[in-house]
């Protein structure tokens, strides 16, 4: 949960640490099946805070350089979280907020948020979330969206691919559990694998994916919840990850 309602959660070199810090911990806990990242009150991340882009101004190029590797690194953090992630949007997801979007494997979104890569409009770029960004939205619409840094509503960030639900204020959190259960259902170490396996395909050639996928796939059916999995499905029960 983003908890600084006050400033709309938006990022400071705080929370910034302890988003990274958090889903580092959460990837190595075996309890955690899914991460549900929302926002407290009435803004899911309205980006970077006023103040601490106000020290900005004070800062030299190499200060600036370690202020925004903090920040990437927090997004890799997420972006390779080897447990799922749904990002619960709501208000607005602006700037570094519309990036926490593009590191989370499902996004479910009420349909008045507001979203935008609004960077330019500061005189500034979205430079740390653009590898995230790019990835899940593709060069076409960064090419409109980075430039511009105008907002625009729920509907096109599905269009684009940024957001996977968009629902109503009322089918919001049911969405989100929907989500969840399907993932609980799926074997913990298979999602992991998955989620390694897009990141891996994503920057092989095909002569490299071919042996990458070729092993990934061995890996997970002679491990033991491969074998499980297989196994409750020809006895026709429920594979003992899924809980009851």
């Amino acid at each position: 949960m983003l908890a600084r309602p006050g400033v709309r959660n938006a990022f400071n070199a705080e929370l910034i640490a302890r988003l990274r810090d958090t889903f580092l911990a959460l990837g190595e806990e075996p309890s955690v099946r899914v991460i549900v990242l929302a926002g407290e009150g009435k803004t899911f991340c309205g980006g970077a805070d006023v103040n601490w882009m106000r020290g900005s101004l004070d800062l030299g190029e190499d200060e600036n350089v370690r202020d925004a590797e903090a920040m990437s690194d927090m997004f890799r953090a997420i972006d390779r979280c080897p447990k799922p992630v749904i990002a619960r949007v709501h208000g607005a997801a602006l700037g570094g907020g519309a990036g926490l979007c593009a590191v989370a494997d499902a996004v479910v979104a009420q349909d008045d948020t507001i979203f935008g890569f609004t960077e330019t409009k500061l005189g500034i770029i979205p430079a740390v979330i653009s590898p995230f960004v790019l990835a899940k939205i593709g060069v076409s619409h960064a090419r409109r969206l980075f430039l511009t840094g105008e907002r625009f509503d729920a509907l096109r960030a599905q269009a684009i691919g940024l957001v996977h639900e968009v629902v109503g204020e009322d089918a919001l959190d049911g969405t989100v559990d929907a989500i969840a259960s399907e993932l609980d259902s799926a074997g913990p170490s298979a999602i992991a694998a998955a989620k390694a396996l897009i990141t891996a395909v994503r920057a092989a050639s095909y002569d490299e994916s071919r042996g990458i996928t070729a092993r990934a796939i061995a890996k997970q059916r002679t491990s033991d919840e491969g074998q499980e999995g297989l196994r409750a499905f020809l006895e026709r029960r429920a594979a003992v990850w899924i809980v009851r």
